[in-house]
């Protein structure tokens, strides 16, 4: 019988002091980091399904030449400004 460590490994352990009101806004952009990665996430995901199955997402069965050439140049662009920032959309 093979049995292996299940024990899960401890979590570092991080430490953020802040002392003005400057560095709390800076704070809660550090923290919010994921949460505003999945929500460009999810725009790019409305996006995609408008330029792939051609989903409007104006309430319309089908979306119009004009909004999927838009839904395509705005996924452009948010690789474009990520990849200036050296980050992935995954």
């Amino acid at each position: 019988m093979n049995m292996k460590n299940t024990t899960p490994k401890p979590m570092a352990k991080v430490i953020l002091e802040f002392d003005s009101a400057e560095e709390q806004v800076e704070l809660r952009a550090a923290l919010d980091g994921v949460r505003w990665s999945i929500v460009v996430y999810e725009i790019d995901q409305i996006m995609r399904s408008t330029t792939k199955n051609g989903a409007s997402v104006l309430g319309k069965e089908e979306a119009s030449d004009i909004e999927l050439s838009v839904a395509e140049k705005y996924r452009e662009l948010i690789r474009e400004i990520m990849e200036e920032h050296n980050l992935k959309l995954e």
